[in-house]
């Protein structure tokens, strides 16, 4: 059995141990830029392009949970919009994290370019923690300098522009693609970016297009003959091929003319600006606090506790030490009966069951005692949970329920609600206290894939599942795939 004061204690070393700079969660091979508060203004705020930055401390649950998705998002929106990140945790940045308005962990804001260089729009990301939906909410706030051309207005467009380089997408598709705006942004004020679509007959004859998508340049000045590109529909190459009359710009874009104003003006810090700065600090250093404190309830009790243990008393009395507080055990099911009225009837909610076996051995004991850790963890912070069940393997029919919800380890933890019809297995190699809560965490917010739960459970014991040969459960949807590169 875990002795929690003993576990506060070793997580309160820890965070003692840990150096005043802490590791980030994205290494530098990642994907994810790198931000921080140097450095934001120039990668970021002056950037033409869109960009996603996720606040973060390396010790949130949240945003470990969250860290595969953005890496995934921002491998999908390389070369077309910014996924970059700010660890708060370090002490240069928390002044900074602090005026961006963060009060908890993980915040993501969506950072798009204002009318004003350097003066961009930020919004918060209210969306799912999922790749898929990030990468719509940031594609949707790409800027658009993509000028759509069709047969009425074709002859205004090529004389406004006759003194510009110009690139035109001939295509099927209405909709103007992440990939041709991002392409657009590259030759802002260099190449003049157009799309025309196929059912534009006359555009279409005049410039001899055969299919659709295609591509072509056109040089700037009267007559200049048309080039078509036969390449691959991939950003870099259409780069390269487009930098044939003009070089991309260089991000982030040079201030345009107002570099000696704007320098002035980062220097010029009024004494009013540098007190909201130290108030903004000090009420992100509060919020952080506060958090850092829900995510290890128990590291300052321990603290305080070893502290005064340590401390000679100058009162002659002596006080008798606290019996250490043992974790209390997770309710074992021992019968049909009581498992399928605590977690299979309709109305029953969510229910973590353990199933667990003597083959198991000590990952058997060590997934149970996780649990409970967990559990009284969510108590002694007031915070409701849902219940957790060690399933007894003398339970006669407890091989036939494992089956019917394709559970076949010898230890196995999952997550089922009868009244919605949802199961969830821990998919973890490790019965940590610390995997087991992020994998709670991530049920209670709702995130990750469900898996249906076979109907023939619910309402029935385990020895009617039993009885059942034959189980059906709804295949559920493929994910869609997301792909914002080759859209053209």
């Amino acid at each position: 059995m875990v002795y929690t004061g003993a576990l506060a204690a070793a997580g309160t070393a820890l965070l003692l141990a840990s150096p005043a700079t802490a590791a980030g969660l994205y290494p530098k091979s990642s994907a994810v830029l790198q931000v921080d508060a140097k450095n934001y203004d120039r990668l970021i705020a002056k950037s033409n392009y869109t960009s996603i930055v996720e606040f973060y401390a390396p010790w949130c649950g949240h945003c470990k949970n969250l860290q595969p998705a953005y890496e995934n998002a921002a491998k999908k929106l390389a070369g077309l919009a910014k996924v970059a990140a700010v660890n708060c945790d370090e002490d240069a940045n928390k002044q900074f994290c602090g005026s961006m308005g963060v009060q908890g962990f993980p915040t993501l804001k969506i950072v798009k370019p204002g009318k004003k260089f350097g003066k961009p729009i930020v919004e918060d990301y209210q969306g799912a923690r999922e790749a898929k939906p990030i990468i719509e909410a940031v594609s949707a706030k790409i800027a658009n300098h993509v000028s759509k051309v069709t047969d009425k207005d074709l002859d205004a467009f090529m004389a406004e522009n006759v003194d510009n380089h110009k690139a035109i997408l001939f295509t099927e598709k209405g909709s103007t693609s992440s990939l041709l705006k991002a392409i657009a942004i590259d030759f802002l004020g260099g190449i003049k970016v157009a799309q025309i679509r196929s059912k534009e007959a006359r555009a279409v004859e005049m410039f001899g297009i055969e299919k659709f998508p295609t591509i072509i340049l056109l040089p700037a000045g009267n007559g200049a003959a048309a080039t078509t590109y036969y390449g691959e529909l991939k950003k870099d190459d259409i780069v390269k091929f487009l930098s044939s009359v003009h070089p991309p710009n260089q991000d982030p874009a040079p201030a345009r003319g107002k570099a000696s104003k704007e320098k002035k003006a980062e220097k010029k810090e009024t004494k009013a600006e540098k007190k909201a700065a130290k108030k903004a600090e000090e009420e992100f250093e509060e919020a952080s606090s506060s958090h850092k404190e829900s995510e290890a309830s128990e590291s300052a009790e321990s603290e305080t506790e070893e502290a005064s243990k340590s401390t000679e008393s100058p009162s002659p009395e002596v006080k008798q030490e606290k019996p250490a507080v043992l974790t209390p055990p997770i309710p074992v099911i021992t019968s049909e009966t009581e498992l399928a009225d605590a977690c299979l009837t309709p109305k029953s909610g969510t229910c973590v069951l353990a199933f667990t076996s003597a083959k198991g051995g000590d990952v058997s004991v060590q997934s149970v005692e996780s649990l409970a850790e967990v559990a009284f963890k969510y108590q002694n912070s007031k915070h409701a949970i849902f219940p957790f069940y060690a399933v007894s393997e003398e339970i006669n029919s407890t091989t036939e329920l494992k089956t019917a919800l394709g559970l076949t380890n010898d230890v196995d933890v999952v997550a089922i609600n009868a009244k919605r019809g949802w199961m969830r297995k821990y998919s973890g190699d490790a019965y940590t206290v610390e995997a087991i809560e992020m994998w709670i965490d991530s049920i209670r917010m709702g995130e990750g894939e469900k898996e249906v739960l076979p109907g023939i459970l619910i309402g029935k014991s385990p020895e009617q599942v039993a009885q059942t040969t034959t189980i059906q459960v709804e295949e559920t949807e493929p994910k869609e795939t997301v792909s914002v590169k080759d859209e053209l």
